[in-house]
């Protein structure tokens, strides 16, 4: 089991949304930033790490606002999803092969990797 942290990260009624490089696994698949929590790192280090390396921000991390497990045929992965706040910086392409601000309504619009579905699905619900 792998464990893994994302930022739901809002603006206004967006949430930030990134795109898989087209070179890694479920490539140029749409998720939340994150990544995976390295030994001895609590979630919200890790989130707050990987914000950093993939965008350039300073973060923030609120509550969680849910976890998932999710089966893919290489790995299972322990999701938790936390919200975030950028307190600093604008987000750069630095890992990403692109990013957009959605609105809940244009989720469909955007193929999710799958262990991200039931997140899309709470948002919808919002």
């Amino acid at each position: 089991m792998t464990e893994v942290v994302a930022a739901l990260i809002w603006r206004g009624d967006r949430f930030l949304a990134c795109q898989r490089p087209a070179h890694k696994a479920r490539g140029l698949l749409w998720e939340f930033v994150g990544g995976k929590v390295e030994p001895g790192e609590t979630g919200e280090a890790a989130l707050i790490r990987e914000c950093r390396e993939e965008l350039d921000v300073t973060v923030s991390v609120g509550e969680v606002f849910m976890d998932v497990t999710h089966e893919y045929p290489d790995l299972t992965v322990h999701l938790k999803v936390y919200h975030a706040v950028i307190e600093e910086g604008e987000p750069k392409l630095l890992e990403h092969y692109d990013l957009r601000w959605l609105t809940k309504d244009e989720i469909d619009d955007y193929p999710f990797c799958p262990a991200d579905v039931d997140i899309l699905e709470r948002l919808r619900a919002l």
